[in-house]
C-alpha cells in the first residue's frame, strides 16, 4: 500500500509541476503567440473541451506515426486509463488482443466505427468484428474514447466501461492518393495503396476513394506467418447542406497462433517456447505417448523437456472473412432540425482452429487399441490427433436514426438503433492422416468426421435515447436524458445430437460427446438508463466537467461465451431465473486547463458494479470445457487520470498520462447451498493495474520528425483470488524516426517496437481467468514480442 501511495504522490506532484512551469511560461509569452484553437490542431491529444464526460481523441497523424499495421487499440495504450496487451508488435494478433479501461475488460466496453456497432471485439464475437479488419488504419480520422459510460446515442449494448469510437476519413476533394510500402523484422511486407476520384462536378459532386493492402509477416517464435488482406471504399454525395455516404469495407485475415504459456512453462521451456509446427512427427508421438498413458494406467513419458500433453500443439490458427457495409443521410431540415439515418450490413464467416491431441483421427491405431466403435480402418485420415474447428456465421443488419432540433439555449435529441442478428456457431473435428499433415492450416476447414455440437442464434437489440443540452449561459452547460435498451437472445439446436465419437472401454468416458438438445431465451432489458452532466467554464484556461451514468451489460449470445456456453438447458434456466445482467453506475468529475504551450486534465471516478458476472475457465482451452459462470457480486472501483501535453518549442512537445485505479470485489463468491466457491472479497479485479504510466517525447519541424514513447503497467493478476497468477510490471518503449521530403511528396520512417528488448508478460486470460494459481502452471499467459524493426516509404500523388 505504501509503494503505491508514493507513486501515486509522486507522479501527481510531478504533473502539478509540470501544469505550474508551463503556466508560469505561458504568462511571460508575447502577444505573437499562437492562439490555442490553432495549437490544438497539431496536437497528439484533443481533450474533450466543452465535454461533460472524461473523453479524449486521436487523430490520423497519431496512426501513421506508429508502425504500419498497427492496430488503432495499440495507439490508444497512451491516454489514461488504457491498458492494453497483445502478443504481437503491432497489437492486431486477436486471440492476444485485449484492452481494459478503468477496470473494465473489453467485452464490457463499446465499439463504434461511423457510428455502426462492432460487438465487444472479443475473440470469436457474436455480434461484431475487430477493428482491425472492419477499416484499414490509413482510412481512419479519428478516435474518440470516452472512459466512462459513453454517450446516449452510441450503438452499443456492452458499453459499460467506456466506448472507443472509430471515424474514417472522407474522400477527398482532390484527385490523388498514396502508396506506401513497408518492410521489417520476420519478414514482414505490407503494400497500402489509394485512389482519391476528387470532387467530379459532372455528378454533383461525388467523391470516392479505394483503398487496398496486403500484409504479411512470420510469427517471431516458432513456424508459420499471420497475414490480412482488406480493400475499403467510401463515398461521398453532398444534397444541398446534407450528404449521402457509402461505404463498403471487405477483410480476409489469416493468423497462426501462438501456444498459451505459464510461468511454470516459462521457467521449464523458455520464454520462446511455441506449438509445435512443422514437426508433425513429434505432435503425433506427444499425443501417442498420452492416449497410452491413459490406456495402461502409467505416467506418461513424453520426449524432451515436455512433461505434458498441454505443452504445445501442432499448431492453432484463426481465419476470418468479413464484409461490412452501410449507407447514411445527413441532412438539415430546416435551419432548426437535422435529421441523419443510417442502414448498415455485416456478413462474417470464421473458424478458429486448434490441432488437438485429445481427438485422434477416425483411422488412428489409438481408436484400433480401444476398440472404439468409431474406428476406421478404410479411413485415410490414421493421424493421432486431429483438427479441432469452433466455427462461426454472421449476418446481422441493422438501422441507426437521429434527429436534433436547435431551440437556441436548448439541443434536443433523440434517436433510436434496431439489429437483427442471425449468429450459426458449430464445434466440428477433421481428420489427418500420420505421414504428414494434408490440411491448409491457414484455410477454411471442410469435411468433418464429427459435429459435437451446432447452434443457431438470434439477437433481436432495441435502443432509443432521448438528451437535452441545456446551454444555462456563457460559463454553464448542462445536458441530461436517458436511453432504453432491450436485447432478446434465442438459440435452437441445429445438429441432432449422435453418439459419442469414442470410448476408452476400461474407463467408460468419451472421448469426445455429442451436446445435448438446447432450445432457450433470454432478455436483458433496462427502460431507463440516465445520463446527466455539466461543464462550467471558469475562464478561457480552466473548466470544470462532471457527470453521472447508468449503463447495462447485454448477455452473450454464443455457445463459446456467456450463459449459454454451458450448452445446458438446465443451467440456462438457472441464469434465466435467478441471474441479472452485469450494471454500473459511473460517477466521475475533473479539470480541463488549456493554455497556449500546455493543455491537460484532471480526473476522478467512482464506480460501481452489481450483478457482475464472471466465467472461471475449467481446464486447457483446447478441451473446450464449458466455463463455470459466477457471480462476483458487486465491485467497486476508484480512480484518478491525470494527463497533459506541454509544447516547450514550436517543433518539441511532451505528452504525459498517469491513471491510478482501484478495482476491488465487494463480495464472496457463494454456492447456492451457503458454501464459499472463492474467497474474492477486497480482491484486486482480474487485468486491472493499479499504475499506469505513459509518456511520450515528440519532435516535428515539418519534415524530421520523431516520437519516443514509454509505457509503464504495473503488476496484474489472472487469478480472481489474487493467489498466484500475479504478472510482474513492465516498461516498455516505442521509437519513431522520419523524414518527409516535400518536393517530391515522399516520406521515410523507421518504427522500433519493444527498443529496449525487455521480456515480459503481455497477455494474460488468454484461456480465461481462473480462481486461483499457487503452482503457476494455469495456461493463460502469453509472452511479449522481442525488439523489431520496420521501414516504410510513401509517396503522395
Amino acid at each position: 500500500m505504501m509503494k503505491t501511495v508514493l507513486l501515486t504522490s509522486a507522479a501527481a506532484l510531478a504533473f502539478m509541476s509540470l501544469a505550474g512551469m508551463a503556466q508560469a511560461q505561458d504568462a511571460a509569452v508575447n502577444a505573437t503567440t499562437a492562439p490555442a484553437a490553432a495549437e490544438e490542431i497539431t496536437e497528439v491529444v484533443v481533450y474533450g473541451t466543452g465535454q461533460s464526460r472524461q473523453t479524449q481523441s486521436l487523430k490520423a497523424d497519431d496512426i501513421t506515426k506508429v508502425a504500419p499495421g498497427t492496430s488503432p487499440l495499440k495507439i490508444l495504450d497512451k491516454l489514461p486509463g488504457v491498458s492494453f496487451q497483445s502478443a504481437d508488435p503491432f497489437g492486431a494478433y486477436e486471440w492476444s488482443t485485449r484492452i481494459s479501461v478503468r477496470g473494465f475488460n473489453q467485452n464490457q466496453m463499446g465499439f463504434t466505427l461511423d457510428g455502426v456497432t462492432l460487438g465487444d471485439m472479443s475473440y470469436g464475437n457474436y455480434n461484431g468484428l475487430h477493428i482491425s479488419r472492419a477499416i484499414i488504419n490509413e482510412d481512419i480520422a479519428r478516435v474518440d474514447l470516452s472512459q466512462g459510460a459513453g454517450s446516449l446515442d452510441s450503438a452499443t449494448s456492452s458499453n459499460m466501461g467506456g466506448t472507443l469510437k472509430f471515424v474514417s476519413r472522407d474522400p477527398s476533394k482532390t484527385l490523388g492518393g498514396e502508396i506506401a510500402a513497408t518492410v521489417g523484422s520476420d519478414s514482414m511486407h505490407r503494400l497500402y495503396g489509394r485512389f482519391e476520384t476528387g470532387s467530379i462536378t459532372a455528378l454533383g459532386g461525388l467523391r470516392a476513394y479505394v483503398s487496398a493492402v496486403d500484409m504479411k509477416t512470420d510469427k517471431w517464435k516458432g513456424d508459420s506467418e499471420q497475414k490480412a488482406q482488406q480493400i475499403d471504399a467510401k463515398a461521398v454525395l453532398p444534397i444541398g447542406e446534407g450528404s449521402l455516404s457509402a461505404f463498403v469495407n471487405h477483410s480476409q485475415r489469416r493468423e497462426q497462433d501462438y501456444q498459451d504459456m505459464s510461468f511454470e512453462m516459462i521457467d521449464r521451456l523458455g520464454y520462446d517456447w511455441d506449438n509445435f509446427q512443422p514437426n508433425w512427427k513429434l505432435a503425433n508421438d506427444v499425443s501417442m505417448a498420452y492416449w497410452t498413458s491413459q490406456l495402461t494406467g502409467t505416467a506418461a513419458v513424453y520426449p524432451g523437456k515436455i512433461t505434458s500433453v498441454d505443452d504445445a500443439y501442432y499448431y492453432g490458427g484463426g481465419v476470418r472473412d468479413d464484409t461490412l457495409s452501410g449507407i447514411k443521410l445527413d441532412m438539415p431540415v430546416s435551419d432548426m432540425i437535422k435529421f441523419d439515418a443510417q442502414i448498415y450490413h455485416h456478413t462474417n464467416e470464421g473458424q478458429g482452429l486448434w490441432v488437438t491431441p485429445y481427438t485422434p483421427s477416425p483411422g488412428s491405431l489409438i481408436l484400433a487399441a480401444v476398440g472404439s466403435p468409431s474406428y476406421s480402418a478404410t479411413s485415410t485420415d490414421t493421424a493421432n490427433v486431429s483438427v479441432r474447428t469452433t466455427e462461426y456465421d454472421i449476418d446481422r443488419t441493422g438501422v441507426i436514426g437521429g434527429v436534433n432540433f436547435d431551440f437556441g439555449a436548448h439541443q434536443v435529441s433523440a434517436g433510436f438503433w434496431l439489429e437483427d442478428n442471425d449468429f450459426q456457431q458449430a464445434r466440428r473435428y477433421y481428420g489427418e492422416s500420420l505421414s504428414a499433415p494434408h490440411r491448409d492450416s491457414l484455410g477454411f476447414q471442410s469435411n468433418p468426421f464429427f459435429t459435437q455440437w451446432s447452434y443457431a442464434f438470434k439477437t433481436k437489440t432495441t435502443q432509443y435515447y432521448a438528451q437535452d443540452i441545456w446551454t444555462v449561459n456563457d460559463a454553464l452547460k448542462v445536458n441530461f436524458g436517458f436511453k432504453s435498451l432491450s436485447v432478446e437472445n434465442s438459440v435452437k439446436n441445429t445438429h441432432v445430437p449422435g453418439l459419442q465419437y469414442g470410448v476408452i472401454p476400461a474407463a467408460g468416458t468419451a472421448l469426445v460427446t455429442a451436446a445435448g438438445a438446447l432450445n432457450a431465451e433470454l432478455k436483458s432489458e433496462d427502460t431507463f438508463l440516465p445520463q446527466i452532466g455539466a461543464v462550467y467554464k471558469l475562464n478561457s484556461h480552466y473548466e470544470l466537467f462532471g457527470s453521472y451514468a447508468e449503463n447495462m451489460n447485454a448477455y452473450v449470445s454464443a455457445a463459446s461465451s456467456g450463459p449459454f456456453s454451458s450448452l445446458s438447458q438446465t443451467n440456462v434456466d438457472y441464469v434465466k431465473n435467478n441471474l441479472k445482467p452485469e450494471s454500473s453506475n459511473t460517477l466521475e468529475g475533473g479539470l480541463r486547463f488549456r493554455f497556449p504551450q500546455f493543455q491537460g486534465v484532471a480526473a476522478i471516478y467512482s464506480v460501481k458494479f452489481d450483478n457482475r458476472i464472471l466465467a472461471v475457465a475449467q481446464g486447457s482451452g483446447i478441451q473446450g470445457n464449458a466455463p463455470v459462470l459466477s457471480n462476483v457480486g458487486g465491485v467497486e472501483t476508484k480512480g484518478v487520470e491525470l494527463a497533459g501535453t506541454y509544447r516547450f518549442t514550436p517543433e518539441w512537445k511532451l505528452y504525459a498520462a498517469y491513471s491510478y485505479n482501484d478495482s476491488k470485489y465487494e463480495n464472496d463468491v457463494i454456492a447456492q447451498d451457503g458454501t464459499i466457491k472463492a474467497l474474492t472479497k477486497d480482491k484486486t479485479v482480474v487485468n486491472s493495474p493499479k499504475n499506469l504510466l505513459k509518456t511520450e517525447l515528440g519532435y516535428d519541424n515539418g519534415a524530421l520528425f520523431g516520437t519516443l514513447g514509454v509505457s509503464y503497467t504495473d503488476k496484474r493478476y489472472y487469478t480472481y483470488t489474487n493467489v498466484g497468477g500475479e504478472v510482474p510490471s513492465s516498461t516498455i518503449s516505442d521509437l519513431t524516426v522520419g523524414y518527409r521530403f516535400e518536393t517530391i511528396g515522399t516520406s521515410v520512417q523507421l518504427n522500433v517496437t519493444n527498443l529496449t528488448d525487455e521480456k515480459y508478460i503481455s497477455t494474460i486470460g488468454s484461456n480465461g481467468f481462473v480462481n486461483s494459481d499457487a503452482d503457476n502452471n494455469e495456461q493463460t499467459i502469453l509472452t511479449g514480442a522481442p525488439r523489431q524493426w520496420f521501414v516504410s516509404v510513401k509517396k503522395a500523388f
